[in-house]
């Protein structure tokens, strides 16, 4: 190939704008008018701006129906059009998503309003960024008469119908509202509501519902559900809303209010009614700027609902229209973004991870792909059923989506770039660390290795198990202590402990020898123990003490709970069907029965009899929940009580629930129960209901 060819294979700038405008239209029209986007918003941002870039480089490309020049979206069919009577223009995005864009933004102002070093800082509304759909309201005579949507900016749809389906939003304002006033805001979806949706969504789907699918983010959930042509359809979505700025308004020299700021402007949208964010502040020059940058990126994830950064606007009236507009944004407010918590990468494999509990998780292994502000290269595809949903194959392009702290998960795959036909994931049933079966129990979504006690990746957590207080105890053998014998290969099932000698233990790290002497010790106590202790230290899944305690009084001896049948285990109180299938599976695995012979043989021991007659127990059938800190009891004091008579102790408050013991400091679980109306007693009235 010749040199003039390698040059003439290049697009030409006018080739690539038309390309890169051709794209934008597509995914603007996916993400503004079909609520059904293809790319993250960062994969956009990155076309918009090679867009700007061709377009500043070459200004004679720059054409009226360019992206850059308008703001995206159009109007569904079968919505009546409005025409905004002030356009619902877009704000100038700063990508710099480090202090520096806060500093840049003070920057353009000071000089847009020919301050020098001795002027004092510009004054700021700082306001979170709704990752929602933009909707102007406007009131006639303090009564609702029309609900629209962004559309391209000068003209929207109108959902008024829908609108008023979301009780946040005031249908008649207060007497002292302007005769005319349009207010702009968010419509958004809180992240519980879209949890609780697309669960219903599922169920709906394993039902076998025709048409019916999960969606991808809350704002696409909440778009989707304004903008539907039936409102019975939006009344059952759970929508909320942010009032931020104002539209058509009554002029002042005609009756309509006179704001200086931007904040009183605030303050008086939520004088009439409208929600709007606690978060909004006052602040003065650039570090104030990066300061609630800083703030909110912090604290963002605590928050009920999505945001993708935030925006500042100058609080003055009088500057905002001094500076006014360019193009398609205003030159005083900017929207400072986060980190983009979604990115597009690459499937190279999916592996199986398995927990400290035993579950088998698969993993999709990524290109190395930017996102939430790592380096992300794995990312959970949570269960088979998940990963069948999500239709996850190896080689697929991916949206990889990482929020804080939150383990990195793939949303959903660009079908359209699958390339040939790859496999369909398949979850094994064969553990990958040792072999064991792997069972999906009936009604859960996880599979499980079954190795237990024998498998090397649930090895410390069934240790601190088998230690811990309320099982065989063995005192001062902690997380830090188990962490290193098992990493160190000196304990590799439980009977290692008791092979353990002072040398062994000198040689860890920060170990003395009075400290190897007292483990030794515990060690030495713990060898007599008792059979629910023992059975219950096992860490079999779903045997809990209660349970435990159950079986050693009904079967007497651990020979025989280990040799009954699934029929036989159903005989005893409190056993279901999954706690008798989960007690035959754990002892049908020969490496379980073998832990058990060799602790047995390594002198740890229990008294055993007969089977127990069952006693009547007067509080059999009861739930109770314990809350707080009471005056004579301990809460394992409280609860061996309320076992001993029959009774089950959960963790959580629920329509199912008897009783809520609460003490002193008692916190939401007593809340809850008032809410449901449940019985609630102090610890007198526990011990009266005990006799």
């Amino acid at each position: 190939m010749s040199t003039s060819d390698l040059f003439s294979s290049a697009p030409l700038p006018s080739e690539r704008a038309a390309e890169l405008r051709a794209q934008l239209h597509h995914h603007a029209h996916r993400y503004y008018t079909l609520d059904d986007p293809e790319i993250p918003d960062a994969e956009y941002d990155k076309l918009f701006r090679a867009l700007q870039a061709l377009e500043a480089e070459h200004p004679e490309l720059r054409s009226p129906d360019s992206p850059t020049q308008r703001v995206g979206g159009g109007v569904l069919a079968g919505f009546t059009p409005v025409r905004h009577v002030v356009p619902m223009l877009s704000i100038n995005t700063e990508t710099d998503t480090e202090p520096s864009g806060a500093v840049n933004f003070d920057n353009r102002i000071r000089r847009a309003l020919e301050l020098d070093s001795t002027s004092g800082p510009v004054e700021y509304v700082a306001e979170l960024k709704f990752d929602g759909l933009a909707m102007s309201l406007r009131y006639e005579a303090g009564v609702l008469v029309q609900a629209a949507t962004r559309g391209d900016g000068e003209t929207g749809e109108d959902v008024t119908s829908n609108i008023r389906t979301i009780g946040q939003i005031p249908l008649r304002l207060p007497a002292d509202a302007p005769p005319v006033l349009e207010v702009r805001g968010e419509v958004y979806m809180r992240r519980d509501d879209f949890d609780a949706l697309n669960e219903k969504q599922r169920a709906k789907i394993a039902a076998g519902a025709k048409g019916e699918k999960t969606f991808v983010n809350p704002r696409n959930a909440a778009a989707g559900a304004v903008r539907q042509l039936d409102s019975g359809i939006a009344a059952q979505r759970p929508l909320s809303f942010f009032a931020y700025g104002l539209g058509d308004i009554t002029p002042s020299d005609q009756g309509g209010p006179a704001f200086t700021t931007h904040m009183a402007m605030f303050q008086q949208l939520k004088a009439w009614g409208f929600p709007v964010a606690e978060q909004t502040r006052v602040v003065r020059g650039a570090d104030e700027l990066i300061a609630f940058h800083q703030h909110i990126g912090k604290t963002r994830d605590q928050l009920p609902y999505d945001i993708d950064g935030v925006v500042y606007k100058i609080n003055s009236m009088a500057l905002q229209r001094q500076l006014g507009f360019v193009s398609r944004e205003p030159r005083w407010a900017v929207a400072h973004k986060y980190p983009a918590q979604e990115q597009l990468t690459t499937v190279l494999a999916i592996d199986i991870q398995v927990g400290r509990t035993g579950k088998l998780t698969p993993v999709a292994k990524l290109a190395p792909v930017f996102v939430g502000n790592v380096t992300v290269t794995n990312a959970t595809l949570h269960n088979e059923d998940e990963a069948r949903r999500k239709d996850v194959r190896v080689g697929d392009t991916v949206i990889v989506r990482r929020a804080g702290d939150v383990i990195p998960e793939v949303v959903s795959v660009l079908l359209d770039k699958r390339v040939g036909d790859p496999a369909v994931f398949t979850m094994p049933h064969i553990c990958p660390v040792c072999g064991s079966a792997a069972v999906r129990e009936e009604g859960e979504a996880d599979y499980r290795c079954t190795g237990g006690l024998f498998c090397g990746a649930q090895r410390k957590q069934a240790i601190l198990h088998f230690a811990q207080r309320r099982a065989v105890e063995i005192e001062g053998l902690g997380d830090k202590l188990v962490e290193q014998l098992v990493d160190a290969g000196v304990v590799k099932t439980l009977p290692d402990l008791y092979k353990l000698g002072l040398t062994a233990l000198v040689s860890l790290e920060r170990m003395a020898e009075k400290s190897a002497q007292n483990i030794v010790d515990a060690l030495e106590k713990s060898k007599q123990t008792t059979l629910p202790r023992f059975l219950f230290g096992l860490g079999i899944r779903h045997v809990g003490e209660a349970t435990a305690k159950e079986m050693a009084r009904h079967f007497g001896q651990l020979d025989s709970i280990m040799n009954a049948s699934e029929e036989q285990l159903l005989e005893v109180n409190d056993v279901g069907p999954i706690v008798a299938q989960s007690l035959r599976t754990f002892f049908d695995q020969p490496h379980n029965r073998e832990v058990v012979e060799q602790l047995r043989a390594c002198g740890v021991r229990w008294e055993e009899g007969e089977p127990t007659a069952q006693a009547p127990k007067p509080l059999a059938g009861k739930t109770f929940v314990l809350t707080g800190t009471f005056p004579t009891l301990s809460r394992d004091q409280a609860k061996d009580l309320l076992e001993a008579a029959g009774a089950k102790v959960a963790g959580s408050v629920s329509k199912k629930t008897d009783y809520v013991v609460a003490g002193a400091e008692a916190g939401s679980k007593l809340a809850k129960a008032q809410d449901l109306g449940l019985a609630v007693l102090d610890e007198a009235g526990m011990l009266s209901l005990l006799g």
